[in-house]
């Protein structure tokens, strides 16, 4: 297998005309998911080249997940952005990106023209209706690699300008080669999507679902701060599999929606994105005690997740859950400062990683790829690219992994990667702050911004959503006289904390 889209080309031929995506408004079988996903991939095949990045600018649903396969059918590899997402980041996308078209619905378009996008912008109606040219198709797939890129999320950057993570096929196909059949998704499954389409996580749902044959739900963003409306569709549409963020699953324990009704038929929790507090845990255990929960762990730059955890034991409030063993073809291990593996049980290390599931590296960021994809140091025979994680672990005494933290600055706050130099750079350019700091109050699981300046801290955050997506945006704003330093003259975030924390 080279291509993903064999996925959806063999379900489509066991259940044709079964669901294969539905949302609140429309659903799609995956005879039609097929076909208009050919007729999308002849329209963009007729002026744009294989390889090349194609936007798809519409918030999650059916029509999405069309495009995607549509971009996919053309040779090309999509990028996608939620309309929600700030105009300058958008913009700071597309400058990395450069594309030549983007697909997009209605009144977006004119959003596009508006931060003066000048390429084409397709309208998904129009495209979706072109004759399939099913001669160009297979000339194209004739010609595809499995190394061929199939899609790239932005994450977070150092420098304040967002890097795209860039993955191909092969590293996807090798991913579902083992993912559903650990977790026995199947085609009886109905998965319930939380993630939003530019978040790696979603990868899981899509390509479990068209791999096997399931179904896929995908849940509006507006019900996860209502626990009553989020619960009911659940249980409405017989979910079966939730592949979602921890800060998702805490949601709903914090506002205490499992008192409400509880998703019965659920029989699989898989959880990413930061570490699963244990009191969350349990409650979810309380009211579903026959579910499979599983810890999954993994930055976007090795496809998803690299290892696992499966949980089988009860955990104490004060324990940390583990985030376990690799999964299959995949070779996860420890590296001290000075470049050597890591054996002894309790001792950190930074998390690296080596196979197929990595990224094929930052788009149009060459130095940044060389950065954090590295020759091995522990081997000096052959060539063997590593990605260093940035994240330190270790061994605990069953000899799982377990996450201990960050190496520098970047965090995992509400599912997502933030490098907190991004949000700072951003406070740091407006006129009334002289110089500002953020951190991570993982006790409150907060993000702090510090600041000397004149600005209140209202029209602090005010101003920053003109420029970044609402999780990067600090929960509290602290006006200080002065920042701490500490003897080696940077920030002393230490200190913060502590003054925050009194």
């Amino acid at each position: 297998m080279k291509n993903v889209l064999e996925y959806l080309e063999q379900s489509a031929e066991r259940y044709a005309d079964k669901t294969v995506v539905e949302d609140t408004k429309s659903n799609c079988m995956y005879k039609e998911l097929l076909q208009n996903a050919k007729s999308i991939g002849s329209a963009l095949s007729a002026f744009e080249l294989p390889g090349n990045p194609i936007i798809v600018y519409m918030d999650k649903s059916v029509e999405t997940v069309t495009a995607f396969m549509g971009i996919v059918y053309a040779g090309c590899f999509y990028i996608s952005i939620s309309p929600e997402q700030p105009a300058a980041r958008v913009v700071q996308i597309l400058q990395v990106a450069q594309p030549n078209c983007i697909i997009t619905l209605g009144d977006n378009a004119d959003m596009l023209h508006q931060i003066g996008f000048t390429g084409k912008v397709l309208d998904y109606y129009d495209i979706v209706r072109n004759e399939i040219a099913e001669e160009r198709l297979q000339y194209i797939r004739a010609l595809s690699q499995d190394i061929d890129p199939l899609y790239c999320n932005f994450t977070s950057g150092t420098t304040g300008v967002p890097k795209g993570v860039l993955i191909s096929h092969r590293s996807v196909i090798d991913f579902m080669e083992y993912f559903p059949s650990i977790f026995n998704i199947t085609e009886k499954d109905i998965i319930g999507n939380q993630a939003p389409f530019d978040f790696d996580v979603s990868v899981k749902d899509i390509y479990s679902t068209l791999k096997v044959g399931a179904t896929m739900v995908i849940i509006p963003k507006r019900f996860f701060s209502i626990p009553v409306q989020l619960l009911d569709y659940i249980c409405e549409r017989k979910v079966t599999t939730m592949i979602w963020a921890v800060s998702a699953l805490c949601m709903v324990t914090q506002l205490k929606g499992l008192t409400y009704r509880v998703p019965s038929e659920v029989n699989k929790i898989l959880f990413s994105g930061e570490p699963m507090p244990v009191k969350h845990l349990k409650l979810w255990q309380k009211y579903l005690p026959n579910v499979v929960y599983a810890n999954l762990y993994g930055p976007t730059e090795i496809t998803c997740n690299c290892t696992y955890y499966i949980i089988d034991k009860e955990f104490g409030l004060d324990e940390k859950i583990p985030i376990g063993k690799p999964f299959p073809n995949e070779k996860v291990f420890l590296l001290d400062i000075n470049g050597k593996k890591i054996k002894d049980k309790e001792t950190i290390g930074e998390l690296c990683v080596s196979g197929t599931a990595l990224a094929l590296g930052y788009y149009n960021n060459l130095e940044q790829t060389k950065n954090v994809f590295v020759q091995n140091p522990s081997n000096s025979r052959y060539i063997e690219l590593i990605y260093k994680t940035g994240d330190d672990a270790f061994y605990n005494k069953d000899g799982n992994l377990c996450f201990a933290g960050r190496k520098d600055f970047q965090i995992k706050y509400m599912g997502h990667r933030i490098e907190l130099e991004e949000i700072e750079l951003i406070i740091n350019s407006y006129p009334g702050i002289d110089r500002a700091c953020c951190v991570l109050d993982t006790n409150k699981n907060q993000i702090i911004a510090f600041y000397v300046g004149c600005m209140e801290s209202v029209q602090v955050k005010n101003k920053m959503h003109e420029s970044l997506p609402g999780y990067m945006i600090p929960k509290t704003f602290i006006a200080l006289s002065e920042l701490p330093v500490s003897a080696n003259g940077k920030i002393d975030r230490a200190k913060l904390l502590d003054t925050w924390g009194k």
